[in-house]
Order: structure tokens, then C-alpha cells, then sequence
């Protein structure tokens, strides 16, 4: 494969062209049941987490960082391109990216919640069973369990949401409600409130391609529902793992720097 085919091929996929480029692969593994199999560690390749909108090349946030961290140019994963923010709320967005380094959940280590887990740059890993599936995340540990049983409910909203599973045809979809309204959508202060339902689809392509769909709807900051879709990779290399990332010690001086007792000399 050339490496322009390579690149058209991603691209149609951020775009939703997915299926009809790669197509439905018949023979891709399957469980006991007749379920495609999930297992295994996958991960987005795309700028996402940077902003989930169209986006150009920009410096980093601070200055004597230098190229090392500046923001990568993104295609956008936003079905339609632009997320449908009420007034208020796309303010919010303007205000949260001025602030990023003190405002941004991922600066202070706190779980990402649902999309967001899904597309950061670190893997995650799928566990299937036939009654329960486990979403195992690197960045900060996070874990989330989806009911593949009647639906429940959330005792209380919580970081990472409440997730009941079902199946249509191959494709698996969960409705995620019950999230806490503090996680962040992406780096570039994109948000959603409490009221958030984001019911996510994963179809399996071939065999090291998961088709990712998360259609979210949240009345108290956006006009509309809206959807963001991209491929997700399998990792192949030999021994491929989740590998410990325990960031809350990385975040305490964010978070308690200014609690620290100044010396009186």
C-alpha cells in the first residue's frame, strides 16, 4: 500500500466512508454466540483529542514549549464538521480554551468519561464476555462495565457514566447516560453538562478495524444531536499490552501546588 493510499484510506474513514472503502469483512472472528469478537487493545490514530472539529496547526500552549507540544493539524471527526453549541455554551467552549491548563479534567488526571476515553492517545482494551463487556482504559486507570442484560440504572452520575449494552445485527451499541458533567470532550475546551446521552456503536470491519460511531445529545449545550465517527486500530505488536499509567502523581502540583507551606525564611 502507498503511502498517499494509506492516507486517502484514514481519511475517508474520519469522513464516515468507511464501509464502502474497506467494506464488511465476513470472516472476522467470532465468539461462541455468533458475536463478533471484540477482544483485544485498540486505539484511535487521529488528532481527536486535540479538537474534535476541523482544525490547522497551532503553537503550543505555552510558548517556550516550542514545537514539541505544538497542536497537530486535524481532519475533525464531527459528522457535518462543527458541533451545534447553544450561544451560552459556545462561549463556554471560547472561555474553557483560554483557561485549558488550569480548566481541562486531563490536566488534573481526572477520568475522561464517554467519547473522550475512546480517543485519547493511549490504547484501551476490550474484554468480552457473552453477559458482561469491560472497557479497560490506560490513561488514569479508568474501567467501565456494560450491562449486556435488561437496561439499568445509574445509582448516582459518576465520571465515566453508566453503560447498557445491546446488539444490532454485528454492530455493538451502548447507551451511556449518568455521566457527571465535569469531563471535557477534547483539548480545545469542548464540553457537555450532566444531562449528557451519547449512545455509542462499534462495528468490526476486518479484523484489526473497528468502525467508531458516538451519536451525543445534551439539551442544556447543544441544538441538536450530533455525531462523530473514525476507525479504531488494533495493536499487533507482540506482546501488546495496557501498560500502567498512574498520572495522579503526576498531577499534584496542579492540583495541590498552592496548599503548600510557604517557608518563613
Amino acid at each position: 500500500m502507498t503511502h498517499r493510499f494509506a492516507v486517502v484510506l484514514v481519511s475517508a474513514a474520519a469522513l464516515g466512508l468507511a464501509p464502502a472503502v474497506f467494506g464488511q469483512d465476513d470472516a472476522v472472528e467470532r465468539l461462541a454466540d455468533g458475536r463478533p469478537d471484540m477482544n483485544g487493545i485498540w486505539q484511535a490514530l487521529n488528532e481527536a483529542n486535540w479538537n474534535l472539529e476541523p482544525h490547522a496547526a497551532s503553537p503550543a500552549v505555552l510558548a517556550q514549549l516550542g514545537a514539541q507540544y505544538a497542536v497537530p493539524p486535524g481532519i475533525g471527526v464531527v459528522v457535518g464538521g462543527e458541533i451545534p453549541y447553544l450561544p451560552e455554551a459556545l462561549a463556554r467552549r471560547d472561555e474553557n480554551f483560554a483557561n485549558r491548563l488550569e480548566l481541562d479534567p486531563e490536566v488534573k488526571c481526572y477520568m475522561p468519561g464517554v467519547p473522550r476515553a475512546t480517543y485519547m492517545p493511549y490504547p484501551f482494551q476490550i474484554i468480552q464476555s457473552q453477559d458482561v463487556i469491560m472497557f479497560a482504559y490506560e490513561f488514569a486507570g479508568a474501567v467501565r462495565v456494560v450491562n449486556m442484560g435488561a437496561p439499568t440504572r445509574a445509582p448516582a452520575d459518576s465520571w465515566m457514566g453508566w453503560s447498557n449494552g445491546r446488539w444490532e445485527g454485528d454492530t455493538l451499541v451502548i447507551d451511556v447516560a449518568s455521566q457527571n458533567g465535569q469531563t471535557w470532550l477534547d483539548r480545545a475546551g469542548n464540553h457537555h453538562s450532566s444531562a449528557t446521552h451519547v449512545v455509542e456503536r462499534y462495528t468490526r470491519m476486518c479484523p484489526n478495524i473497528l468502525m467508531y460511531e458516538a451519536t451525543i445529545e445534551d439539551p442544556n449545550t447543544f441544538s441538536r444531536p450530533w455525531t462523530i465517527r473514525m476507525p479504531l486500530y488494533r495493536r499487533v505488536e507482540e506482546n501488546a499490552q495496557l501498560m500502567e499509567f498512574k498520572c495522579p502523581e503526576f498531577a499534584e502540583e496542579v492540583l495541590y501546588g498552592h496548599l503548600r507551606r510557604e517557608s518563613e525564611d
